[in-house]
């Protein structure tokens, strides 16, 4: 039997009512979602530029540690220099008083013996040893250059610590020439590549320090010149090479400054 008209209506205005609702929940459900986005894409366009913002000032704060390194490490090297031409220099006066402490013990002994001889009654005094009165960096009079040993590595070691690399490199070079003995051949070497280093002539600098190392084993410059080849080597992008010869002045030379610049390069 069909339903009643009644019933039908009845249910239809249900049926109408439910619709009405769900389209309701579904405009306040989209307006909810609608207010979230927006305030999630305002949450997301604050959180960019605050992101580009710390970029920026990163960036800033890294170029001025870089600026303060490199302003660091100039003042280093010059400070570097400055100290070694000091330290070569009291090396020198050292080497000048031991040898004119030697002359006089010559010349002490040689009176002693004058004084013994004419005691007993010889007649004749023997003469002087040829090399009694002598400098020990000078060398024989043929041939001999225009400058004492002493005077020419003074005139190099100034004209390098005043920037004169020019003229510093000619004068260690004709140094390491008339005077390859002398204790400061080695010196003159390890300087020829410090004026490369500085003139940024870096496998002009290894080769000059490998010569050191090869030629003069027992030179006070070996740690130094070890330590400038390998930070001439990671110059050039031998990194392997550089971080091998660090290394290698941490543990041949510890606690010396050589060692000390070589791990704070190393970290």
């Amino acid at each position: 039997m069909p339903q009643p008209a009644g019933a039908i209506s009845r249910e239809m205005i249900q049926l109408q009512q439910q619709v009405a609702q769900l389209l309701q929940a579904q405009q306040d459900l989209r307006s909810t979602v609608d207010t979230n986005s927006a305030a999630l894409k305002t949450l997301v366009q604050q959180t960019a530029e605050s992101v580009n913002k710390l970029n920026g000032e990163m960036v800033a704060v890294q170029r001025t540690v870089q600026d303060a390194q490199a302003n660091s490490g100039s003042r280093i090297d010059t400070l570097t220099q400055q100290t070694q031409g000091l330290s070569d220099n009291l090396q020198d006066v050292q080497a000048r008083v031991a040898k004119l402490s030697q002359q006089l013990s010559d010349v002490q002994n040689l009176l002693q013996s004058i004084d013994s001889k004419l005691s007993g009654g010889t007649p004749s005094v023997p003469p002087a040893a040829g090399g009694a009165g002598t400098s020990g960096g000078t060398p024989a009079p043929s041939g001999a250059p225009p400058i004492s040993a002493d005077t020419l590595y003074q005139n190099a070691l100034r004209d390098y610590t005043s920037g004169k690399y020019d003229l510093a490199h000619q004068e260690f070079s004709d140094y390491i020439t008339n005077f390859p003995s002398n204790d400061l051949a080695s010196n003159s070497q390890f300087y020829l590549g410090e004026i490369a280093y500085a003139q940024n002539n870096f496998k002009g600098a290894i080769a000059a320090y490998d010569t050191v190392l090869t030629n003069y084993p027992k030179s006070f410059k070996i740690a130094a010149s070890l330590l400038k080849k390998g930070m001439a080597e990671l110059e050039l992008g031998q990194k392997t090479a550089g971080l091998r010869d660090l290394r290698e002045v941490v543990r041949r030379f510890p606690g010396s400054d050589e060692a000390r610049r070589a791990q704070a390069r190393l970290r």
